[in-house]
This record gives structure tokens, sequence and C-alpha cells, in this order.
């Protein structure tokens, strides 16, 4: 995925106003969604992998790490930034995404370094 370079720095704003600048190497967003989403996280983890380029996990369909309900993850950098976020706002539907930095520290960047689109859901931290 490729980004115009004068727009990667941009910040992203959700819908409780809260930040996220561009301003890590690597993220890591979230998907949540159910068994009445489950259409809907198939399609977007599917266009997300084939026609955004972009690293996706497993359609988890189980609790998996912190998280308290069904997911996916997809991966992408500082230089997809801009173009990415833009397109989970608006691909997103009913889904709530956590969006963090990935920096190597698993408990600050699922407690300091995140963004909620949608409702926060309280993940499980117990495991940090």
């Amino acid at each position: 995925m490729s980004s115009n370079p004068h727009t990667q720095d941009h910040n992203l704003t959700n819908e409780q106003g809260n930040d996220l600048s561009n301003s890590h190497d690597s993220y890591h967003a979230h998907f949540y969604f159910d068994e009445s989403s489950l259409a809907l996280a198939t399609v977007l983890r599917t266009t997300i992998r084939d026609e955004l380029g972009l690293e996706v996990g497993n359609l988890n369909t189980r609790l998996v790490g912190p998280h308290p309900q069904w997911s996916f993850a997809a991966t992408f950098n500082h230089a997809d930034f801009a173009a990415f976020l833009p397109w989970v706002k608006a691909n997103r539907q009913e889904l709530t995404v956590l969006i963090h930095a990935v920096t190597g520290d698993d408990l600050i960047d699922h407690t300091e370094h995140v963004h909620w689109l949608g409702s926060a859901i309280k993940l499980d931290l117990s495991s940090f």
C-alpha cells in the first residue's frame, strides 16, 4: 500500500476526539466482530490482504491474547498510515477497531499507544 508522502504524518481523530499521530514505525489494527458480523469481517480481511496488500492475521473465532471478542489483525507501517486509517474509518461499518503502535512493549502498546474507532472494549491485560 502506498501513500502520499506529503500526508504521512497526519493524525487520525476518533469519535471520542482522541488523536493518534503517525509517530511509530509499525501498527496493528484489530477488528472486532461476532457471529452476526463474521461475513463483514471476512470481506474486510480479504480486501485488506488482497487489494490493499497488507499483512493480516487469522480470522479468530475464539478469544486470542488480550482481545475479549473475536478478532483479526492487520499490520501496517508508518508509510501506510495516511492511506489505511481513513480507509478503515470509511469501511469498518459497525465493527469496533483498536489501532495501536507496535513498539515491543505490549502493555504500553495496548494501553497508551491506542486509538479506538467505535466503542472502546475492555482488554484483558493480565497476560502482560
